[in-house]
């Protein structure tokens, strides 16, 4: 039985790598899912077992913060933020500079995917009615929705894992991460400025393109509703033991009962791939564990030298898996392991971090340039590499050196 929970685990996350499998129309979700059913039908966990696996609580809260969030799209809060950012009487490196700004404070409090698909869009129009080059701006939107959500305990699927699972503060870890993020979202600025100097203009010789309204109009009173509901969790985040996932889908309950925005388009702007992979890769996972071969696995390097329970053995795993499985799958192989203190923040803030290596290292980075795509612009693997390496780099390196000094 070993053998075979070995196996699938080995063909799920061939999945994860590859983003699918051979001949097989399956993505990740796809292949997470499948993999879940092999578990189930093969006897490794009964239909009970395997659904006791499942880490309801962050579930719930991805859930609930999903339905705030499509609260916010339909209310066009995310245009109307874009729009009034990219008209602002700044010179070209200023603007970059408002829309880092603003994106990384978006990310920390909406999930950093949900702000790229409604952002990327309006601001490549925008740059383009300005007669601005719009790849350092989209640049700059995907690296700074990736270092603002690590901000937060619910910037990204991933933080909201850790912060579930391993039960951390929402004010510790945001003290902790404070700092690199920061610091991070300059780098940001720093790297794609230098960079782009001197080439900020495009040429167009046809009149800049009509902004297509693909989202919903502004609607003050919804926007305000969403607004409302996000400050209030966030106080109770901070300043209340309340569980999150509860004051989470109590918000969501109250933005469903509206009397304007049908619960059918709410609930049709929620992630439902992203809730199935996770719990295709929770069954999964716990199957491995059941065989003992993870611990086992983790003993062994310990005896070798290399202890996950250390810093630096579990900054350069969450690294290398990160951008070998992505940041989720990473994050569950890496949760047993992360049993000090300074795990979980450290876990959290490079597994997001590492996101910007690579386009493939984040949903957030692929959002934007599928979006460029749609509008005829251009972003190869080169382009975002050349950005995104050393704003990586740099980030990781400011946290190497502010958990070395806190810890």
């Amino acid at each position: 039985m070993d053998t075979t929970v070995v196996a699938v685990f080995a063909v799920v996350y061939l999945g994860m790598i590859l983003g699918g499998l051979p001949f097989l129309q399956l993505d990740r979700t796809g292949i997470a899912l499948l993999g879940a059913i092999a578990i189930v039908a093969l006897g490794v966990l009964s239909p009970e077992q395997a659904a006791r696996s499942i880490h309801l609580p962050t579930l719930l809260l991805l859930f609930a913060f999903m339905v705030i969030s499509a609260q916010m799209r339909l209310g066009g809060f995310y245009t109307r933020i874009t729009l009034e950012v990219a008209e602002l009487p700044l010179s070209p490196p200023a603007l970059l500079a408002a829309v880092i700004a603003a994106v990384g404070t978006l990310s920390a409090v909406f999930s950093n995917d949900v702000v790229c698909l409604a952002i990327a869009p309006v601001l490549a129009d925008a740059c383009l009615q300005r007669r601005l080059d719009p790849v350092p701006y989209l640049l700059g939107l995907a690296c700074a929705a990736n270092v603002g959500s690590a901000a937060t305990l619910i910037g990204n699927p991933q933080n909201m894992l850790i912060g579930q699972v391993l039960e951390l503060s929402f004010l510790g870890y945001f003290l902790e991460a404070l700092v690199p993020v920061l610091l991070g979202l300059a780098a940001t600025w720093g790297v794609i400025t230098w960079q782009t100097r001197g080439r900020w203009r495009t040429v167009l010789d046809d009149p800049p393109p009509e902004r297509r309204q693909d989202d919903a109009a502004y609607d003050r009173w919804q926007t305000a509703k969403g607004l409302a509901i996000a400050g209030a969790l966030l106080a109770v985040f901070l300043f209340t033991n309340t569980p999150r996932e509860v004051a989470a889908l109590t918000g969501a309950g109250l933005l469903l009962m509206s009397r304007k925005l049908h619960s059918n388009k709410m609930l049709g702007l929620v992630d439902w791939e992203l809730l199935i992979l996770f719990i295709g890769l929770f069954v999964v996972n716990r199957a491995l564990a059941q065989t003992g071969l993870t611990a086992m696995a983790v003993q062994t390097l310990a005896d070798a030298g290399v202890s996950l329970a250390e810093p630096g053995p579990l900054f350069v795993a969450t690294l290398l898996l990160s951008n070998v499985v992505s940041n989720v799958p990473a994050v569950m192989l890496l949760l047993p392991a992360a049993t000090e203190p300074f795990s979980g923040p450290l876990l959290a803030l490079v597994s997001t971090l590492s996101g910007n290596f690579f386009i493939v290292g984040s949903i957030a980075n692929i959002i934007v340039v599928d979006a460029a795509r749609r509008r005829g612009i251009a972003i190869d693997w080169r382009s975002h590499a050349r950005a995104g390496v050393p704003v990586t780099l740099f980030t990781l390196a400011v946290t190497a050196v502010w958990f070395t000094l806190r810890h």
